[in-house]
């Protein structure tokens, strides 16, 4: 795939970003705020990291004596999952955790503890999808699949029905992620100078990647199975309700976001890959906050309600985003450009599951 192909029109509006970014900053010194993590977030941390390895260590070493308990277990580890990826690894990979990269490092590495590679995950978010957002061919979060996400993709009779099994995919995707994503993604980005731009030779990535997957079946499935006081069974379908969890609820985070009802799509193909915005309110056409008054969804999500800050602020924590929130809005109004913003999580998903169902239709 040619990236450069695309470019954004560097003449179109070009004082909004400049003038946003100016009070973005001006907020930060005025208020001597640091724009990485704080108290609140490195708490936050200890806590979704427990939750993950606390119900682990016990599926491993811990008296289980009812299969209640056992899938318990398995449901919390879900929910430490989706902890993990939707904030502190997803901060720590933007670079947004901490001003020391070699912290970031690490705590963006945590992704790896799901079992997902975590520098496969830098170049299809931070590279493609921050960058070429609702572009069809280039965002990778909306890669041509058995999901129709964009008027720019083709139609197939199958897609008459992705507004129903669209959620069963969401919720299997962890699992097409740990078994084949990542040895997918390399095929496709080596030799690219992709992963150079991460440290690492194409090599070296193939080897992380092989050694990642070779750690995590063992500890997560096969020592949980021999421990275990029930059946093989039972533990397999504890497993799948830890992904099945994870998964459903990391597409409902996101996908909102930018596949919805009112949200813009582009092609590489229009006027030769030449998009008609700057790329400041490109990500305003593409991108819409949700459920902004949920303090709960904040935490949870990582912030990720607030994607509109998050896609032009991705250096920014997360845990900053509701007060830069008022000065993105009262900038777009200012330059007569739109804030999208659905007002509950109710809203949020019925705007995406509305939009699948009219890309069924051909």
């Amino acid at each position: 795939m040619d990236y450069s192909k695309i470019s954004f029109n560097k003449t179109d509006n070009p004082e909004f970003f400049t003038t946003l970014t100016r009070r973005v900053n001006e907020y930060f010194t005025e208020n001597q705020i640091s724009k990485f993590a704080n108290g609140a977030m490195y708490s936050k941390t200890v806590v979704i990291v427990l939750l993950y390895l606390i119900p682990l260590t016990w599926l491993i070493i811990g008296p289980i004596h009812t299969l209640t308990e056992q899938f318990i277990l398995w449901a919390l580890m879900g929910l430490g999952m989706v902890g993990i990826g939707l904030t502190i690894m997803h901060d720590a990979n933007h670079g947004a955790y901490s001003r020391n990269p070699k912290v970031n490092e690490f705590m963006g590495g945590l992704l790896n503890l799901v079992g997902a590679y975590h520098v496969n995950w830098k170049i299809q978010h931070n590279v493609f999808h921050h960058t070429y957002t609702n572009i069809v061919g280039h965002d990778e979060d909306i890669r041509k699949t058995i999901i129709r996400f964009s008027p720019k993709h083709p139609y197939f009779f199958l897609h008459k029905f992705q507004a129903f099994y669209s959620t069963v995919l969401y919720m299997i995707y962890p699992f097409i992620w740990i078994l084949s994503k990542d040895f997918e993604q390399y095929n496709r980005y080596k030799g690219q100078n992709l992963y150079s731009k991460y440290g690492r030779t194409d090599r070296r990535a193939l080897t992380e990647i092989i050694v990642l997957k070779t750690l995590y079946w063992p500890v997560t499935l096969f020592l949980p199975i021999y421990f275990s006081p029930f059946s093989v069974g039972y533990t397999i379908a504890g497993y799948f309700i830890h992904h099945f969890i994870s998964g459903i609820i990391l597409a409902y985070a996101t996908q909102p976001a930018h596949v919805g009802d009112d949200m813009e799509f582009f092609s590489s193909d229009d006027n030769n890959g030449s998009m008609e915005n700057n790329w400041a309110v490109h990500q305003m056409k593409t991108t819409a906050n949700f459920a902004e008054n949920s303090a709960f969804l904040t935490w949870f999500f990582g912030g990720l309600n607030y994607q509109i800050e998050h896609h032009l602020f991705p250096t920014v924590c997360h845990v900053h985003y509701k007060k830069i929130s008022k000065i993105v809005k009262q900038t777009a109004q200012e330059f007569n450009l739109p804030y999208k913003s659905h007002r509950t999580f109710y809203d949020a998903l019925k705007s995406h599951f509305g939009h699948l169902n009219r890309m069924a239709a051909n």
